[in-house]
């Protein structure tokens, strides 16, 4: 189509809808003389239930018809600067309780919006309108965590059993209750602020009349690769005296008495095989109702 055909169809085009009008806004109809496979399925999109479809997001168009598609005068989200783009998002998804921490997350602050992760007019995925499948979308920027996902001991996410989204809020996710120190990245909280992993793994939740403080202060990290591991239950150790170890070493001034950390026993002979293996005894290691110690 030639430049001089193509703007008499856009003039003509806007006359047909009242292009003298004062109302700056034309219609969605008017985007498909141009912008066709936009609008070819965009029918299925949940964005055509907004009020005036096309111009919801990219402002009155009346302007932009009748100078022939000039750029300047739509809201091209290609042309916005990212804080301009998010703000244009949250213009009606701002209310929405998952996104309340978007302007403050690790995302945003590395310049990574909406856009970036979501393809509202060719969306690869129905819900959510991702630019790519979820797992490809976030190891794009996140290669090392995909490799630990190929380790032999991982949560199944390359299977699809679980999803990135299912532990951490990509939108941004309050001031963690666990490891505040370390600052856990879009971590999706669960009921009552707990760590996402309980969502999946109730028996692990508790209250316990004696608590594990590991898992009550530092979280399951402190014990687990939450991604993948090369040790059987994603230990962070191969050896489960070793993990053991790292904490009761004797430190002082720890625990709710100040009475610090415990050893093991003089009859524990760690060299000795029946002891390497802690929780052998200590199986209530996240915590019991019965014992002080784990013990059956």
């Amino acid at each position: 189509m030639t430049p001089v055909i193509r703007l008499s169809g856009l003039l003509l085009l806007a006359t047909l809808l009242g292009a003298q009008a004062k109302d700056p806004y034309i219609g969605s109809q008017a985007c498909r003389a141009c912008h066709v496979a936009q609008t070819q399925t965009f029918f299925r999109n949940a964005h055509t239930k907004a009020d005036r479809g096309c111009e919801s997001c990219h402002g009155p168009g009346r302007a932009h018809v009748s100078a022939g598609g000039k750029k300047d005068l739509i809201v091209a989200f290609s042309a916005l600067s990212s804080r301009k783009a998010l703000d244009n998002c949250l213009s009606c998804h701002g209310k929405d309780w998952s996104r309340n921490n978007i302007r403050h997350s690790s995302h945003t602050q590395a310049d990574v919006v909406c856009s970036t992760c979501h393809s509202v007019h060719q969306a690869a995925t129905p819900k959510h309108l991702l630019a790519k499948p979820q797992k490809e979308l976030c190891y794009s920027c996140h290669p090392n965590v995909q490799s630990q996902f190929s380790m032999p001991f991982k949560h199944r996410v390359n299977e699809g059993t679980v999803q990135c989204a299912d532990c951490h809020n990509p939108h941004g996710a309050p001031a963690p209750t666990w490891r505040m120190g370390q600052r856990p990245r879009l971590q999706q909280h669960a009921q009552a602020n707990e760590q996402s992993c309980l969502q999946c793994h109730a028996d692990k939740r508790g209250p316990f009349l004696f608590e594990h403080a590991a898992l009550r202060v530092d979280g399951c990290g402190s014990c687990h690769a939450p991604h993948g591991s090369a040790n059987p239950r994603l230990l962070n150790r191969p050896v489960v005296f070793t993990l053991c170890l790292e904490c009761h070493n004797g430190a002082p001034g720890f625990g709710l008495q100040g009475q610090g950390i415990p050893v093991q026993s003089a009859s524990h002979n760690m060299a000795d095989p029946r002891y390497q293996n802690c929780t052998t005894c200590h199986v209530k290691i996240h915590g019991s109702n019965a014992d002080a110690r784990f013990l059956r």
